[in-house]
């Protein structure tokens, strides 16, 4: 593809509004190298990957890649022999380390049964070195620091070199806290030339012996090194060179380890910026609510709502643009500032983005053709250094177009013929168009004469086109009229800006006749297209309301008759279990009678004859399952469960009896089981008959201040007691302590380990007697007891 195109076209621009959903240095490289392609199957193969990218990107918010660095560099310097720094190991290992968590990314994807085309074989590609990984992750970490966990050698230098230094730290510490500080600049330790150091008063810095390392800018201060740390400070740096050189050993090392496995880092590293640039166009898409678009290997170009990806969304207008079917020319005429500029460039652009592999800011069903080129000649390029002309300078780009043009391209003319003579320059665009239609390639121009209006309905394969224009308020709509030739409305804006009519009718018949009735015949066209559009989107809806109403009967009807053969298959499985029931009933009974016949020598006995026949008329109460549809009384026979509060209940499930205390669903009610209450299922309960009230002996309880009183205490005290028989003994005494009729009673259970407390808060909460408890007063025990309310 040329290059002139993507500048013309402004593709570097779509390029960097991609680049900004780029993650990894390498993605950014493969951005790099994008541009349009002209073989089918690779735009296809390109088209397929961002459309597995966008299906990702909606189940599983994309591919889950972080920020990576370029380490071809690194793998260039190992393959000579240098070694890496921490910094360098740390992007090499977060590289092997997004590779095993992108396969298992991938394989979660398999496992899902998500059906990608292109990105299960780029996964397939890489290769997981989970061993190196690992070993670079315990001996560097991210911001390339050589870690303790490296070596048992560098955690040992490095334990000596903290205690070297708190040794430093103490001697330094004893000095600031000493009588000394009168000597002392500030009372604070610091560092010079890799040496702990303290500020001392100029006139003082004999004072303390040792080294002086340096001085304020006033000259009032020198950091001096005391006599007393200075061995100390000797072994320390000892300690840390011994370290600098454990870690030189450990990163050498580290680097020879990666060496056998550079090309498959090489490769991991390149694939992972693959799948970097594939996301960042799917995630594109989403930001210009784009598609992919499908591809025609006839070069039919049919682009729904099209939009312009460089104009804001809040501005842009969408228009459906068709080119190569049943045309391969559109000529779009009409005035100027109407948009057939931005719809050129709407076509090219969006051509170029398709066969760039990248989405399109269009609808669903949108297809692109694959051109082996794409030219235009757009826009003023008059060249004042070529002393060239408006009108020179595009048939200098038309005549080198028309040198290279063949019959896979696409050629794009703004304003055709423009910068010279009205009548030369219309004559010169048909003949321009004429060769581009004898060559075989598809064109798309714009023109301002009125004589290219007639041409479009002269030439096969040649269609009209117009930018509507909104006559009442005096501005264009931007929306691409094909098959509709664009008109002056001068007439109309001067009439409605006040122009006397007398002015407008001597125009009318000064010009010519034919363009005329010409304007009149576009405009009739342009009412009767605003009337079959009306009524064309009246019909839409009717179809698209019909097409619902279908929908909804549809299912409707065969949910009907999928409920109604579950409900007689299962009265015919029921049917069948009481016909199979009664069936050895009756052939036990048969069987007594043959051995009563047996045995008897009766001249009345049963004929075995008569047996046979019995047994067969029972046989044939079973049928098939299949063949009950039309049985009414195993219609008749399902009697539909009805349960109301109160009702008393079989909960099979446990097999115990229950009460229907209130219903909490659509099929679920609230059962009472025992002191249970628990939420039961319609389906897993039976009705029951309600149980005989038993007859119940009324004994009367005196409550005085005497006798009923006596036997029961206030306190109960359970100290020492396991926990279930501290329960049992609690339920007793609260019904006993009830009956005595006291308004409060204390139970002692002590502090210990909490469980006997707990248990018997437990019980009090659930008691419907109880008003409250609480922990008694300090004075009475505190947390060891409650006192209970009724």
């Amino acid at each position: 593809m040329n290059k002139k195109i993507l500048q013309t076209l402004e593709f570097d621009k779509v390029k960097q509004m991609l680049s900004s959903h780029i993650v990894t240095k390498l993605g950014e490289e493969h951005l790099q190298q994008l541009a349009p392609l002209t073989d089918y199957d690779k735009i296809e193969e390109y088209l397929i990957e961002t459309e597995d990218a966008v299906k990702v990107l909606r189940l599983r918010g994309g591919i889950p890649i972080p920020v990576l660095e370029n380490i071809k560099p690194h793998m260039k310097r190992i393959e000579i022999g240098a070694m890496l720094n921490g910094l360098e190991l740390a992007q090499v290992g977060r590289v092997l380390r997004t590779v095993t968590e992108l396969q298992q990314f991938f394989e979660d994807l398999r496992e899902a049964e998500i059906e990608l085309e292109r990105l299960y074989e780029w996964s397939d590609k890489m290769v997981a070195l989970p061993e190196l990984a690992k070993v670079i992750r315990i001996s560097v970490d991210e911001d390339g620091h050589v870690t303790d966990e490296a070596s048992s050698e560098l955690k040992g230098i490095r334990q000596s070199i903290r205690r070297a230094e708190q040794g430093v730290r103490e001697q330094l510490d004893g000095i600031l806290r000493g009588g000394n500080s009168k000597y002392l600049s500030d009372t604070i330790v610091t560092m010079r030339n890799d040496r702990y150091v303290i500020p001392v008063k100029s006139e003082y810095r004999s004072h303390f012996g040792g080294v002086v390392h340096d001085q304020s800018a006033s000259g009032q201060t020198v950091f001096v090194e005391p006599r007393q740390v200075v061995e100390l400070n000797n072994k320390l740096r000892q300690h840390q060179i011994a370290e600098r050189k454990e870690i030189e050993r450990i990163l050498a090392e580290l680097s020879n380890e990666l060496e056998p496995f550079r090309q498959d880092i090489l490769q991991n590293a390149f694939v992972l910026g693959k799948l970097d640039f594939i996301n960042s166009k799917a995630v594109f898409g989403k930001t210009i609510k784009g598609i992919v678009p499908a591809l025609s290997k006839e070069k039919h170009v049919s682009l729904k709502q099209a939009r312009h990806p460089l104009i804001a969304p809040e501005k842009v207008v969408a228009n459906d643009i068709i080119l190569g079917e049943a045309y391969q020319a559109i000529v779009i005429t009409g005035p100027n500032t109407g948009g057939k500029t931005i719809t050129l460039k709407t076509l090219g652009l969006l051509q170029l983005m398709g066969q760039a592999g990248l989405p399109i800011p269009a609808h669903e069903d949108s297809v692109i053709g694959v051109f082996s080129e794409v030219y235009a000649d757009i826009g003023d390029e008059q060249s004042i250094e070529q002393n060239l002309s408006t009108f020179s300078s595009h048939m200098t780009n038309i005549v080198d177009i028309l040198k290279h043009l063949d019959k896979d391209s696409l050629v794009l003319f703004d304003e055709l013929g423009a910068g010279t003579d009205p009548q030369e320059g219309a004559a010169l665009a048909i003949s321009i168009l004429d060769q581009v239609g004898q060559i075989g390639a598809f064109v798309m121009a714009t023109t301002h004469y009125p004589e290219l209006k007639v041409y479009g309905y002269n030439r096969s394969g040649t269609i009209n086109a117009s930018m509507e224009f909104d006559v009442d308020t005096l501005s264009p709509t931007y929306h691409l009229l094909i098959g509709i030739p664009g008109r002056s409305n001068a007439f109309d804006i001067s009439k409605r800006l006040g122009l006397s009519s007398s002015i407008i009718e001597q125009s009318k018949q000064i010009i010519d006749g034919e363009s005329q009735d010409l304007n009149e015949m576009i405009s009739d066209l342009e009412n009767q297209r605003k009337m079959t559009e009306t009524e064309y989107l009246e019909m839409r809806h009717y179809v698209d309301e019909s097409e619902s109403l279908h929908h909804d009967l549809k299912e409707a009807y065969e949910l009907f008759f999928e409920e109604r053969e579950k409900e007689l298959n299962k009265a015919k499985a029921k049917a069948n279990e009481i016909i199979e029931e009664a069936q050895a009933k009756a052939e036990g009974i048969i069987s007594d009678i043959r051995q009563m016949q047996l045995r008897s020598s009766s001249s009345s006995n049963v004929k075995e004859h008569e047996l046979i026949d019995v047994k067969t008329q029972l046989s044939d109460l079973k049928h098939e399952e299949t063949h009950l549809a039309k049985n009414k009384v195993l219609q008749k026979a399902k009697v539909k469960k009805t349960f109301k509060v109160g009702d008393d209940v079989m909960v099979e499930t446990f097999g115990q009896r229950g009460t229907l205390i209130n219903k909490v669903g659509n099929k679920e009610w609230q059962v009472q089981l025992g002191i249970l209450k628990m939420n039961v299922s319609e389906d897993n309960m039976t009705l029951l008959a309600p149980e005989k009230e038993p007859v119940r002996r009324m004994t009367s309880v005196r409550s005085d201040s005497g006798g009923s009183r006596s036997s029961v205490k206030t306190q109960l005290d359970l100290r020492g007691k396991r926990f279930e028989e501290a329960v049992a003994e609690v339920d007793q005494y609260i019904d006993a302590a009830l009956l005595a009729g006291y308004p409060q009673v204390t139970i002692v259970h002590g502090r210990g380990t909490g469980a006997l407390k707990k248990g018997v808060q437990d019980y009090l909460k659930n008691n419907r007697r109880v008003k409250k408890y609480e922990y008694a007063p300090p004075n009475q025990g505190g947390d060891g007891a409650t006192i209970v309310s009724f």
